[in-house]
């Protein structure tokens, strides 16, 4: 079809030409047509000033609405679109808050989660908020500055609304019953309407959690109005934290009727005509090593001596063969992004007849595979690399437990065991020292961290939590994949070939302003002027060694860096010191390792590989990890939560982890769990918070409590509606009450430690004081008149002091006590002191009082 002049005009004409077989006005166009209008316009006149063809008119509508929906447009009373630039509003995503306020998030349409761009957020009030939901998306005139200095926001319209269903509780209060969202960040109630004529109503009793159909939204003066459509069970059934996970974060978890039936398509083993044109290396001695929990087993290695250096091999799972573009298995596997990792339970991003059958490299069966092939030099250098694709044999499952023991420990049994491996194993351990070696002097960062991991009863609830230890197996695999990613990378670079990219940017900024001057208290200086290198960090934790205040140190350094995501544009990866990165070694479970084997296909076919916008492909998949990292946190803080309930009341030992304007984050010790202690609960005192050195001031008493200090804290309150722990600190001098010495040992108290014992052992220690005092009285003479006698439950010393001049008073039988004696009138007053009640928590308390992002416990993703 020939095109008008006014349709060629368009600057982004060649761009929607090749994108579609019958191009539209691009959206950049249609806004610069009303820009040069300067007056709104219609839908008729614009269809009319663009030229539209009456059989384009239907689409043309469409992506007007599309332009609405996103506030690149609006429609003022008279129906006529205009630019809301032009009428003074601000478009933006609605982030609610727990206490019932919210901010609009300004251009966050392209931010990558996890990247906090320079921006201005706009301050809503509690009753702006009554009609928009949390992830709502709107246009919004600022009305004003809050009492902060923050924008403050009116909302205008609802371009578009984010949330159709909702995970709820139900509440019954005097026979009428509503819902409360499991979203804290959504704080309206819901009313629960009448079941449709016809339809047969779901019984939902007080207490159960439903999934609640939203059949109108909130307005200025009417709350939202739903209706139950799932009953999911009762909230403290087992497995339900994770059914509320799921739905909270619309997460899809059950595969689609199209996605099964392709699944079932598939063979079952692999064919002998699927192994044409591929490289055979059934023969080879291919292992594959993942912990003992793993059902689905991405990569296999091996290495042999050559030379003075290595050769290696790392065989990655063939998922591309099997699900291809455009394909309805391929569109599940984008919607999800990765498989996610719950505690006792994973979903999965492929059905399990791929990802722990047909696309699993199990040991004793061929298995496709796409293999990097890799000559390292006795330096650690990768000297020469080529990928092909090939069949497989795996000769062992193996552990890291089992190969640390045979390698690392020297255990007889375990050696024993692996005997026909042990050449192979000991080639892969003298790789992993080159490689050791090479990233030592690439300068890339070690930061140490603790891993744990949660063991469940029967009834699958937490029976304790311990540390997970990682051994050089560990590491060594480690070594493996990174090798072959960024190989990967290479390859696709010299192929120009797009592909997504591991991105991970240097600190910005203002974060490396603050850890300069937050590193300069202790005397260290952070290497690499404005723009350092991540050798610059890693000399800098060289230097620290093992101070006391190393974790201090180092997690001030860690937070100072940003999040890795994927994308189109290579800035290298600054954790791992590297150019370029790829992620290739995990396509069973990563979408974007998929798409990373289906370019190198490409390249090696000497052909392009184009799925879309990749800008737009890296966004997704950097937020469906983002997604996946938030559900699993939910599940493991609601798990924490139930597993502290019984023991409120209890002391434990630990370190702030967080020093927020509200209080300190405290991570115990022994149970790896993180509580809040309020700033309320820190003394008598006016607490200041000090944000670029990580510490609350008290403007009285000057004490300090700042990261990584040591203290001992008891557990007073968990919520697991809001899967909130609350500590306080336990008691000591005013000077440093709950803070414990850097070196001390300290363990929970003996014999019982509940509100009840304590109190019972206070009334116990005030009758004894109380009858040695009568006892006393009853039995000593009038003091001296020169002598104030002392009150009767002020501490004495063993003597009473002559007065200068004057005769001494008669020393006393109650002052003589014995130590014994002593011990136990100080712990009276001590208990008559712990004995006033507490405050309830305060508004301010109760807000933000939810535990931040903690280390959480899952399946290791190798980088």
């Amino acid at each position: 079809m020939k095109l008008s002049k006014a349709r060629r005009a368009d600057p982004f004409f060649e761009r929607e030409t090749a994108r579609y077989e019958n191009p539209l006005p691009s959206r950049e166009y249609i806004v610069q047509v009303l820009e040069q209008a300067a007056v709104p316009m219609s839908a008729e006149e614009l269809i009319h000033a663009l030229d539209i063809q009456p059989h384009e008119r239907d689409y043309f509508l469409r992506r007007l609405a599309a332009m609405e929906r996103e506030a690149q447009l609006m429609r003022n009373r008279r129906d006529a679109y205009i630019i809301p630039d032009k009428a003074d509003l601000v478009a933006g995503r609605v982030e609610g808050h727990p206490d019932g306020f919210g901010f609009v998030i300004v251009g966050d349409d392209k931010a990558p989660p996890g990247a906090k761009a320079d921006r201005k957020d706009i301050f809503l009030s509690a009753q702006e908020m009554r009609s928009v939901l949390h992830g709502d998306r709107v246009l919004v005139r600022i009305s004003g500055t809050d009492r902060r200095g923050r924008p403050e926001g009116k909302v205008v319209e609802v371009t578009e609304r984010a949330n159709s269903r909702l995970i709820a509780r139900v509440v019954e209060e005097h026979g009428v019953q509503f819902c409360i969202a499991e979203n804290r960040r959504i704080r309206q109630q819901i009313v629960l309407a009448a079941p449709e004529k016809g339809k047969r109503a779901q019984k939902a009793t007080a207490g159960a959690v439903v999934e609640v159909e939203l059949i109108e939204q909130p307005t200025r003066y009417t709350p939202p109005i739903g209706r139950v459509v799932e009953v999911l069970g009762n909230y403290g059934d087992s497995g339900m934290e994770i059914e509320i996970a799921l739905r909270k974060h619309d997460m899809p978890h059950e595969f689609s009727a199209k996605v099964l039936a392709a699944t079932r398509r598939l063979p079952d083993e692999v064919r002998e005509k699927d192994c044409a044109g591929r490289v055979d290396l059934r023969d080879l001695e291919l292992v594959t090593i993942d912990g003992e929990t793993a059902k689905d087993f991405d990569d296999a290695v091996y290495c042999e001596k050559q030379g003075r250096g290595f050769r290696l091999v790392v065989a990655i799972a063939d998922v591309s063969h099997y699900v291809k573009p455009g394909t309805a298995l391929d569109a599940e596997a984008f919607e999800r992004g990765n498989s996610v990792y719950f505690p006792r339970r994973v979903i999965p991003m492929l059905p399990e007849k791929l990802s722990n059958g047909l696309c699993s490299l199990n040991p004793e069966v061929d298995r496709l595979c796409m293999v990097c092939d890799m000559d390292v030099s006795a330096a650690g250098a990768i000297q020469r690399y080529r990928f092909y694709a090939a069949v497989m044999n795996s000769k062992a499952r193996l552990t890291y437990t089992e190969v640390a023991a045979a390698l690392y420990d020297k255990d007889a049994d375990a050696r024993k065991r692996l005997k026909p491996l042990l050449p192979r194993l000991e080639a892969l351990d003298a790789v992993f020292r080159v490689f050791g070696k090479a990233r030592a002097k690439r300068g890339a960062i070690d930061f140490e961290t603790v891993e744990t991991q949660m063991l469940f009863n029967d009834a699958g609830k937490i029976e304790r939590i311990v540390p997970y230890a990682r051994n050089d197996a560990h590491r060594l695999i480690e070594e493996c994949m990174l090798a072959a990613n960024v190989c990967a990378s290479r390859f696709l670079e010299e192929s120009a070939q797009d592909t997504l990219y591991r991105v991970h940017e240097g600190p910005s900024e203002d974060r490396l302003q603050k850890l300069r001057a937050f590193l300069g208290e202790f005397g260290f200086q952070l290497g690499g002027g404005d723009k350092p290198h991540a050798k610059d960090y890693a000399a800098l934790l060289e230097r620290i060694g093992d101070r006391p205040d190393r974790q201090l140190l180092q997690t001030v350094m860690l937070r100072s860096l940003r999040q890795a995501i994927y994308s189109p544009d290579n800035v290298g990866h600054f954790g791992l010191a590297y150019e370029a990165y790829t992620h290739f070694t995990s396509p069973i479970r990563r979408y974007p390792d998929l798409l990373v084997h289906r370019a190198i296909k490409a390249a090696l076919a000497k052909k392009r590989y184009e799925p879309g916008d990749w800008s737009d492909i890296g966004l997704h998949c950097s937020t469906t990890e983002r997604r996946a990292d938030e559900a699993s946190r939910d599940v493991t803080n609601w798990l924490k939560c139930y597993f502290m309930q019984d023991r409120v009341g209890e002391e434990f030992e630990g370190s702030v982890s967080a020093v927020v304007p509200f209080g300190l984050f405290v991570a115990l010790d022994d149970v790896f769990i993180e509580g809040l202690v309020h700033i309320s609960d820190l003394g008598a005192d006016y607490f200041h918070y000090d944000e670029g050195k990580h510490r609350l001031v008290g403007e009285r008493s000057g004490r300090i409590y700042r990261l990584a200090d040591r203290v001992r804290i008891q557990v007073v309150r968990v919520d697991l509606d809001n899967t909130r722990i609350d500590f306080r600190l336990a008691g000591g001098a005013e000077r440093d009450f709950g803070r414990v010495p850097q070196q001390a040992k300290l363990t929970p108290k003996p014999g019982p430690t509940g509100a009840a014992s304590r109190r019972r052992e206070e009334n116990d220690a005030s009758a004894r004081e109380a009858k040695q005092v009568s006892h006393a009285k009853a039995k000593t003479r009038p003091a001296a008149p020169d002598v104030a006698a002392p009150a009767p439950h002020a501490e004495q010393p063993a003597r009473t002091p002559r007065s200068k001049g004057s005769k001494a008073a008669a020393p006393k039988p109650a002052v003589k006590k014995t130590a014994k004696s002593a011990t136990k009138k100080t712990t009276g007053k001590k208990s008559a002191v712990s004995k006033t009640p507490a405050k309830k928590p305060s508004a301010a308390r109760k807000s933000g009082s939810r535990a931040p992002k903690s280390a959480v416990p899952k399946r290791r993703v190798r980088e």
